[in-house]
């Protein structure tokens, strides 16, 4: 396929290899190539964080981003948080606090947040709200997403 390139990068820890578009970008990729649709579309403009992936461990926007760009890169999506069928501890907290209401914004704030935590394990609420400053939320009003993941750094079970 001339028009398309062989892009190599490591998905959630797998060795993956797929013909692209030189212009796709990441966040169709993951979806339509990959089949990683927890990984959600928004607004298609960075803004609304549905999108939320990590690409050598830095928070993108992978609606923003050339696929091409991500060569040999490694990226986590939100199928990457848990341990085959073992939900993080992350993750069970935002059950146990009912943090995904409608549930589309729910895999960026649990990457971004995975994020927040993997470099201050114990943020101030402060800290949690910058960490998720570019995650928009219909539903919850915040209240529950930030009681989650106060939980998980807490290291605590749920309510």
């Amino acid at each position: 396929m001339a028009d398309h390139i062989t892009l190599r990068m490591k998905v959630n820890g797998e060795d993956r290899s797929v013909e692209v578009h030189p212009f796709a970008r990441l966040l169709d990729v993951l979806r339509e190539d990959l089949r990683l649709t927890g990984t959600k579309e928004g607004c298609g403009e960075g803004e609304c964080g549905a999108c939320t992936v990590l690409v050598d461990g830095r928070v993108v926007n992978s609606c923003l981003v050339p696929a091409a760009q991500v060569q040999g890169s490694e990226i986590v999506t939100v199928e990457g948080l848990a341990k085959g069928d073992e939900l993080s501890p992350l993750q069970a907290a935002f059950v146990a606090h009912n943090g995904a209401q409608c549930g589309f914004c729910t895999p960026g704030m649990l990457v971004a947040a995975t994020d927040l935590l993997n470099r201050c394990p114990n943020p101030t609420e402060d800290a949690v709200r910058e960490g998720l400053a570019g995650n928009l939320c219909r539903c919850t009003g915040y209240s529950k997403i930030l009681d989650a993941v106060h939980t998980a750094a807490s290291g605590g079970e749920g309510k």
